[in-house]
C-alpha cells in the first residue's frame, strides 16, 4: 500500500513538473533593451535611453552596429517599434530578424532597404531553412516609416509564419513540411537586429549607393514584446499545446477573416517582387511551396 501511494505520489509530482516547465516556457519581455538584449557589435555605435526603454543604432563610414536577444525561443510572437532611418537613405540596410547561429541556419528575416529621398522604403522578408534561403520578397511601404515609429512582428508557430506591420499581415509561409517543405521548427532562435552598409546591393540593384556626407544614419527602436517560448533544451516543451504557449492553437493556424482581406490588399497593390513568379531566376523550376495554398 505505502508503495502504491509513493508511486502516485511520484507520477503526481511529475505531472505537476511538467505543467510548471510547460507554463513557464512563455516570457513576457521586460520592455528594457538592457535586461533582455546584449550589444553585438560597435557598442558606442549604440545608443540606449537612461531607462533602458529606447534604443538608436548608427552607421557611419566606420561602422555599423547591432544587438541581439540575451534569450533564445522556439515559437511565439515578436514585435518591436522601429523608425528607419530618414532622409537620403540609399544603399543602407537595416535588418531585424530571428537567426540560429548554426551552419544549417535557420532564420526569419525582415530587412529594410534604404531609399532616395522622395522614393517608396522597400521592406524584404526572407525564410533560412537549413542554410538556404532564396526566399525573398519585397514591398513598397505605404507610409513614410522615418516619420514615426511602427510596429513590425513576426508570429512563428507550428501552423505557420506571418510578418505584420501595424498587424497587417504582408507574408505568410505556411508549415508544408508533411509535403516535402523545408519549415523552421527545430532549431531556436534569437532576437537580432543591426545596421549596415549594403550598397552593393540594396538600393537599386546597388546603382544607388550610400552617400557617406549624410551619415551618420541613425534607426530607432522601443515598445517591443517577446511573447515566445524560451530554449530550455528539449523542444517538446515549446511545441505543447498549452494555455502559455497560445501561439500554437489551432485559431492561430490561419489567418483571420479581416487579416486576409488585408493580405490581399498587401499583395495586390504593393507587391515588388515574389520569388514565386521569378520562373527566370529558377529556370522554370520553381520551389514546391509555390504551388501549395498560402493561406
Amino acid at each position: 500500500m505505502n508503495n502504491c501511494l509513493k508511486c502516485r505520489a511520484l507520477v503526481i509530482s511529475l505531472l505537476i513538473l511538467n505543467v510548471f516547465q510547460v507554463s513557464v516556457a512563455s516570457v513576457v519581455s521586460t520592455g528594457d533593451f538592457n535586461k533582455d538584449f546584449f550589444v553585438m557589435w560597435a557598442p558606442d555605435h549604440v545608443n540606449t535611453s537612461s531607462n533602458g526603454r529606447e534604443r538608436s543604432l548608427k552607421l557611419d563610414q566606420v561602422s555599423g552596429s547591432g544587438f541581439a536577444s540575451t534569450q533564445m525561443f522556439l515559437f511565439g510572437q515578436i514585435d518591436m517599434q522601429i523608425k528607419l532611418v530618414p532622409g537620403n537613405s540609399a544603399g543602407t540596410v537595416l535588418a531585424y530578424y530571428l537567426a540560429s547561429d548554426q551552419p544549417n541556419r535557420d532564420e526569419i528575416d525582415f530587412e529594410f532597404l534604404g531609399n532616395l529621398s522622395g522614393q517608396p522604403y522597400i521592406v524584404q522578408t526572407n525564410i533560412y531553412v537549413d542554410g538556404f534561403d532564396n526566399r525573398e520578397e519585397r514591398i513598397y511601404l505605404w507610409f513614410d516609416p522615418t516619420e514615426d515609429f511602427h510596429t513590425y512582428s513576426i508570429l512563428w508557430n507550428l501552423h505557420q509564419i506571418v510578418f505584420m506591420i501595424d498587424s497587417i499581415p504582408i507574408r505568410l509561409y505556411r508549415n508544408h513540411a508533411d509535403k516535402g517543405v523545408a519549415y523552421p521548427r527545430w532549431q531556436p532562435m534569437s532576437i537580432k537586429t543591426s545596421l549596415w552598409n549594403g550598397d552593393s546591393w540594396a538600393t537599386r540593384g546597388g546603382l544607388d549607393k550610400i552617400d557617406w556626407s549624410k551619415s551618420p544614419f541613425i534607426a530607432s527602436f522601443k515598445n517591443y514584446t517577446i511573447d515566445a517560448c524560451v530554449w530550455k533544451g528539449n523542444p517538446r516543451f515549446c511545441r505543447a499545446d498549452s494555455s502559455a504557449n497560445w501561439w500554437n492553437k489551432r485559431s492561430f493556424s490561419t489567418l483571420t477573416r479581416v487579416q486576409n482581406r488585408w493580405f490581399k490588399w498587401v499583395r495586390k497593390y504593393h507587391m515588388v517582387y515574389d520569388y514565386c513568379q521569378d520562373n527566370q531566376r529558377f529556370q522554370n523550376n520553381l520551389p514546391k511551396e509555390c504551388f501549395l495554398p498560402k493561406y
